[in-house]
């Protein structure tokens, strides 16, 4: 008994370096013994819920992925405009913002981008890329929320270009 409980205790103790680290798979062996956990993003339940709790959406589905509406925190951007840029995802990953948790964002509305402004940093395999404008000119919607899960050709931005 006194070893299921150290047993037990030793996973609750993974699993807190997980949830400390933001690791969302962990797998252990050693020798025979094997342990394998797993656990969801917690951005999830967030992005699942914004359709409900912004009934208008503000930018249209993109095609093979969810329809997201901005934060509630955020300007409302000018809803039809024809000569809008596309910034995309080139890679399926995690979307962040900010170069780190405690800094500010890359871009927001209203910010200046040129053809080599970092926008982004899509997170692949442990691997963090650095997502550039790719065009020049005035971002007027964000479409994804800080640590969502991207899709390749996702819509990230749009742009007003100069």
């Amino acid at each position: 008994m006194v070893e299921k409980d150290t047993d037990l205790q030793k996973i609750r103790e993974l699993i807190e370096i997980m949830k400390a680290n933001d690791l969302l798979e962990v797998e252990i062996k050693h020798g025979d013994d094997k342990i394998f956990l797993k656990r969801c993003p917690p951005q999830q339940p967030i992005v699942a819920a914004l359709p409900m709790v912004e009934p208008q959406v503000t930018a249209p589905p993109v095609p093979g992925g969810i329809g997201v509406s901005l934060p509630p925190t955020q300007p409302q951007a000018p809803q039809k405009e024809e000569n809008l840029v596309e910034i995309k995802s080139p890679i399926v990953g995690t979307f962040y913002a900010t170069p780190s948790p405690d800094s500010g964002p890359y871009v927001e509305i209203g910010s200046h981008v040129t053809l080599q402004t970092v926008v982004c940093v899509i997170e692949a395999m442990k691997v963090m890329n650095e997502i550039k404008a790719e065009t020049s000119g005035t971002i007027v919607e964000v479409l994804v929320t800080n640590g969502q899960a991207v899709e390749y050709g996702q819509v990230l931005f749009r742009v007003r270009p100069d």
